[in-house]
């Protein structure tokens, strides 16, 4: 039986995610401030989140050193590749996309992580999950049919996010298929240390060196730099690996949907346009998506995984 279901069922998973899905919400408005180069930013963001977390991990290192192998390390490494890539990309793409074409690209990620999560954990999508996932993505229709723009300026960004939105499935199912890790710390430090190296590296060779971008180190960039390794890397991710590590995939990719609520309003507060009016019937519908797949996610499935 899952873990989810063998321990019971528990609400707060929920909420807490939805904290979570807050958290990584901010990655855009703080990423369209800033003008650091995206390899060296995703670098910056995953190494400093990294030496944030450290002494959790140390300390959890210490407690279960027994039962971690290589086989582990290389898990962390393959994992922190993976969210560098997604970092770098989104970056790229949230720059050059329109910025509610790149927050509706995201909400695709319930339509595509089935297939993720079947062809990596064998985890089927229940009855349930699939009555609430098309309530929710009809919601997404229904925003995406007022907001989406089609548009030649945007075309090749919003191609990126796109692409980017395809790896965070793919790194989120990692986290799902990866967590018999004792804690969420063995998981999540190593794999924003291993990232975060590769892409620092690539960030001051390629950006830095061979294509002589500069860097602004005002106090302004650091700060927005720290928002985003506090905000939607230390506190965001983290709890997407930790609830995916609870609970369903699908659930957590239904949950995530709520980015696009988040990011309307945190714009409108920050200068831009105010969200559209269906972004009301949208986000009711994809409320009702998810209270329909937690509340089947109280007794257990019939095909979930052993």
């Amino acid at each position: 039986m899952t873990t989810e279901h063998s321990s019971g069922f528990a609400i707060w998973r929920v909420a807490l995610l939805l904290v979570g899905v807050w958290a990584c919400a901010t990655a855009i408005i703080f990423i369209r401030l800033s003008g650091t180069p995206p390899m060296l930013l995703t670098g910056l963001r995953l190494t400093l989140a990294a030496a944030v977390l450290s002494p959790l991990c140390i300390r959890d290192f210490r407690r279960h050193r027994g039962g971690l192998g290589w086989g582990d390390l290389r898990a962390t490494m393959i994992a922190g590749c993976a969210m560098g890539l997604h970092f770098a990309s989104w970056i790229i793409g949230a720059r050059q996309a329109n910025p509610t074409n790149a927050s509706l690209i995201v909400t695709m990620i319930p339509a595509v992580m089935p297939l993720f999560l079947l062809v990596m954990v064998r985890e089927r999508i229940t009855q349930g999950e699939l009555k609430g996932t098309l309530l929710a993505m009809a919601g997404v229709c229904v925003l995406g049919a007022w907001d989406f723009h089609v548009s030649a300026e945007y075309f090749t960004g919003d191609l990126i996010c796109f692409g980017s939105m395809l790896i965070f499935c793919f790194y989120l199912t990692l986290g799902r298929r990866n967590r018999h890790f004792a804690t969420i710390w063995l998981y999540v430090v190593p794999l924003y240390f291993f990232g975060g190296l590769v892409f620092l590296a690539a960030g001051t060779i390629v950006e830095c060196g061979m294509w002589g971008l500069s860097v602004d180190w005002s106090i302004r960039e650091v700060l927005l730099i720290f928002a985003m390794v506090i905000l939607p890397t230390v506190i965001g991710h983290s709890i997407l690996n930790y609830s995916i590590k609870h609970m369903r995939g699908q659930l957590v990719g239904i949950i995530n949907l709520f980015q696009f609520v988040f990011v309307g309003v945190m714009a409108w507060f920050v200068g831009e346009k105010p969200p559209a009016w269906t972004i009301i019937p949208a986000a009711a519908l994809v409320l009702t998506g998810a209270i329909i797949i937690v509340r089947s996610q109280k007794s257990p499935a019939p095909d979930e995984l052993e």
